[in-house]
């Protein structure tokens, strides 16, 4: 027995509570150790490679001091005494603030996107080195003239500059990540080629009808298919006609009303332009012989990588006579629409020379590209100019008769042109590739499901897209069918100079002149001065074609059918001060059909243009137009089709009553498609059930993309209720009141599932809520990882075939997934005053200040100005870097 002495020195043993509190304590303290010191390795991590913006570098290969001052957004202005020092310093800001996207972007280029990432994008490389961009790339610089090519050496040196002082997660957060799968993975030196290859990716991401022509040739073969084993007679022809109607001439607009005489340019010489001859197949290659796992998603995912053809890929563009302004100076706007990507396709920069003259002639400003030196749309002290996508048609699918290496031409056998590639792959076995050509271009059937369906069945669409069904001549029955790709980007051209005579025009002749060496991927050139000169000239490399037009595949066999040149540039549209006091071009029809060559039958269908045009004319019938109406207009948010479904929706008997409610919010509704209304939501959400019960759920599905072309399809079927394809047998539906009550349930059941069954409540913001995403690690399907790149999503209104346009896809999601990616409007009385905008920031490295501090304002269309003069750069600086030579 203890004493009481001996008790009192034993100490007490704690309670369980105690005990398990103090484990806790000692858990948690370990973990919030664990997570400050994770936190700080991962802080640590994400900024070292944050740039240096301010202070001095000495570097190698400059020739003298640069300045780079940058402004509260992080975007450089930079000063040189020469060319060379110019663009060096270019190469080594975009360097800083964008390299991974710059080496993502010449993987994809150079078809070398598994030497990153691994076996998936094996299919995709097979694909992209199959069209040889890298191929007519270096063609292109080893065609350039030295003060060009000198350009690019020294934009490669700048970026080698900065490769010199840094590497893996230096570089940028990215290289951390991807150096968990592929840890022996370095960048190589930057090279000329790779920045003229991003041109050719450009030129996919607007490269004009080819996902309509696949379309159309798909949907013959399934129509005949269909009518024969119902034993139907369908005329497909008619049907296809009635889905892809003509450009509404006698609705909306055209570009050029009437083309202008201008002078001739007089540059000594016409500017050649590649033709191709029999004897010549030019530089692209063809198609390989590997099946690959996943090649039904071969074009997505070259899409996603460079950029996709998807809804509300095209631009709007203005410019407005002094007549018609405030000030008496012309002003011009420009908002590009492009897929939507994290960091924006743009990089905005200037670029001075520290004394203006011809040795070092660039006082210029506006977007780049990031790995492109030079500005591609911008102004100069004297020019501004911007950019739409002409959409004229400039890709034809060709079917061919191959049998073994050959292939039939004019009832002979030719050769195939043939290759063989290695794609590398990290992680894995190096995968040889076999490609071929014929005198059209690469044999792509075989790398995607839908080329290789038109060669499995090519005679529906030859039988459209012909005068009569295109045979093949006798003896030809052993040969096989194959799809081959003539694009004029596959050819060498000459816009890798273009950009940089745009830069240096002082007038409309310069302008003219730059225009003619813009050759693909093709653009409407829009112009104004200082002068108070407006101007338009269609400029690329446009085909003169032979029997066919290029609607649907030709026949490959028959040399007919081949192009026989390309339309001279000198008879190209053009306008100079029309009488109007305006021109407009947003991808609608550039001229009328009595125009002497053939363009396209695939223009947008003018909505956006017919309305910019409207808000131009109602602005100025009031009062002289202002920088701030151009910024209006770009941001009008009125959906066409919403203003027909209103007026339609308002006799339709609809038996539900909050259905009724529903589709009373659209009785007072203005058809604007802003964030924050409920009419909008209900709208849109009605589109796309209209659209889907009439088109998509049918036994046999008619195409649902491409939302302009439905309006124009079904704004006709509303003024003719007895259109047949008002009934559909498949969702029981006999007549266009049908079908407009079954769908406006519809509409109203999901919006109820999506935000709750109180109409007012109801918003088409969040609906439409953007989510920027990386194009890499952003979709890693690793939510950490994710979660370090990506961000949103930001409400915004809109939407598609909306002078705001913000693009999503039917039967899809109603997200948005092409944006304007850049607003401008450029004040040609004051170019300080000029105001600018694009999707995400200046920088392209996550968590920095500028990754997308632009994108609140992007997503309510807030510009800025932006300083341009040498006074106003330098009030505007917060940093300032030199950069000087070495030693």
């Amino acid at each position: 027995m203890m004493t009481d002495s001996q008790e009192s020195a034993v100490p007490s043993r704690p309670s369980l509570g105690v005990r398990i509190g103090r484990i806790a304590f000692l858990v948690v303290a370990g973990i919030i150790v664990i997570a400050v010191a994770a936190a700080f390795v991962v802080t640590w991590t994400i900024q070292r490679s944050f740039p240096q913006t301010s202070g001095a570098i000495e570097l190698d290969g400059l020739k003298a001091e640069v300045t780079v001052q940058r402004d509260d957004r992080g975007i450089p202005t930079i000063t040189a005494d020469s060319t060379d020092d110019l663009f060096y310093a270019e190469g080594f800001v975009h360097a800083q603030d964008r390299f991974f996207e710059m080496d993502f972007r010449r993987h994809v280029t150079a078809g070398r996107v598994a030497e990153m990432f691994g076996e998936s994008q094996a299919a995709t490389d097979a694909f992209l080195r199959t069209l040889g961009w890298r191929a007519v790339a270096e063609a292109e610089v080893e065609a350039m003239d030295d003060t060009t090519l000198g350009y690019y050496e020294a934009y490669a040196d700048g970026v080698n500059a900065y490769l010199a002082t840094r590497s893996g997660a230096e570089l940028s957060l990215e290289y951390a990540v991807l150096g968990i799968q592929n840890p022996d993975y370095a960048p190589e030196p930057w090279e000329p080629a790779d920045s003229v290859a991003w041109l050719k990716a450009m030129a996919w991401d607007l490269r004009g009808n080819i996902e309509d022509e696949t379309e159309r040739s798909l949907l013959a073969a399934e129509l005949t298919a269909g009518a024969d084993d119902a034993g139907e007679a369908v005329d497909t022809g008619e049907l296809l006609a009635k889905l892809y109607p003509e450009y509404p001439f006698d609705e909306n607009p055209v570009i050029v009303p009437k083309i202008s005489s201008v002078p001739a340019l007089d540059t000594g010489a016409e500017p050649t332009a590649y033709t191709p001859t029999e004897s010549d197949d030019g530089i692209q290659q063809a198609t390989t012989t590997i099946e690959w796992k996943e090649t039904s998603s071969v074009i997505e995912a070259a899409s996603e990588l460079v950029g996709d053809v998807g809804e509300g890929i095209g631009s709007n563009s203005w410019v407005v006579s002094g007549d018609l302004t405030e000030t008496g100076m012309p002003l011009l706007a420009n908002d590009p629409h492009l897929g939507a990507s994290l960091p924006s396709v743009w990089y905005q920069v200037q670029l001075k020379c520290s004394t203006v003259n011809d040795a070092c002639p660039f006082d210029v400003g506006g977007f780049s590209f990031s790995g492109l030196p030079g500005i591609v749309i911008g102004h100069n002290q004297h020019v501004a100019w911007g950019f739409t996508n002409l959409t004229t048609d400039v890709t034809d699918l060709y079917v061919e008769r191959v049998v073994g290496d050959e292939y039939w031409r004019d009832g002979a056998l030719v050769p195939l042109e043939q290759s063989t590639e290695t794609i590398k792959v990290a992680g894995g076995d190096d995968i040889e590739l076999t490609i071929r050509s014929t005198v059209h271009g690469p044999i792509i059937s075989g790398l995607t499901d839908d080329f290789t369906a038109i060669a499995d069945d090519p005679e529906p669409a030859l039988a459209e897209g012909t005068e009569a069904p295109a045979a093949p001549p006798a003896g030809q029955d052993d040969a096989e069918y194959a799809v081959s790709l003539r694009w004029t980007a596959l050819d060498p051209g000459t816009t890798a100079t273009a950009i940089f005579a745009l830069s240096t025009a002082q007038d409309f002749d310069d302008f003219r002149y730059a225009a003619s060496l813009f050759d693909v991927p093709a653009q409407n050139l829009i112009y104004a001065d200082t002068e108070g000169n407006i101007g338009y000239q269609t400029p690329g490399r446009l085909p003169i074609r032979g029997a066919g037009d290029g609607w649907m595949p030709q026949p490959g066999w028959d040399s007919s059918y081949d192009w026989t040149g390309y339309i001279p540039f000198e008879e190209l549209p053009v306008s100079y001060n029309p009488s109007s006091g305006y021109i407009v071009t947003a991808n609608n029809a550039i001229v009328t059909d009595d125009y002497a060559y053939f363009l396209s039958r695939d223009w947008d269908y003018g909505y956006r243009a017919a309305r910019i045009a409207h808000l131009i004319e109602r602005h100025a019938a009031v009062a002289p137009l202002t920088a701030q109406d151009m910024r209006d207009i770009q941001m009008d948010d009125e959906m066409w089709i919403g203003t027909q479904l209103a007026s339609a929706m308002a006799d339709v008997d609809v038996s539900r009553a909050d259905v009724r409610e529903a589709v009373d919010l659209l009785l007072p509704w203005d058809a604007q498609n802003t964030a924050s209304s409920p009419a909008a939501a209900y709208a849109n959400v009605l589109w796309s059930n209209l659209v889907q019960n009439i088109f998509g759920e049918r036994e046999q599905p008619l195409p649902i993309d491409g939302q302009a072309r439905l309006f124009t399809v079904v704004a006709d079927m509303l003024d003719d209720p007895s259109d047949p394809l008002w009934s559909n047998p498949k969702i029981d539906v006999d007549g266009m009141d049908a079908m407009l009550a079954l769908s406006a349930e519809e509409a109203y059941d999901e919006l109820v599932s999506l935000q709750g069954d109180v109409p007012a409540r109801w918003n088409w913001g969040d609906l439409h809520a953007i989510t920027l995403t990386s194009d890499t690690l952003g979709t890693s399907g690793i939510a950490p990882i994710e979660a370090l790149f990506n961000r949103g999503p930001y409400p915004v209104g809109g939407g598609a075939s909306v002078v705001n346009a913000t693009g999503w896809e039917l039967g899809v999601s109603y997200a948005t997934t092409t944006v304007p990616s850049m607003r401008m409007v450029i004040d040609l009385s004051d170019f300080d005053a000029s105001t600018w905008n694009h999707l995400t920031g200046a920088s392209g490295h996550a968590f920095h200040e500028h990754y997308t501090d632009q994108t609140a304002d992007w997503a309510v269309g807030v510009q800025k100005p932006w300083a341009y003069s040498a006074k106003a750069v330098d009030g505007s600086t917060v940093d300032t870097l030199i950069l000087s030579p070495a030693g």
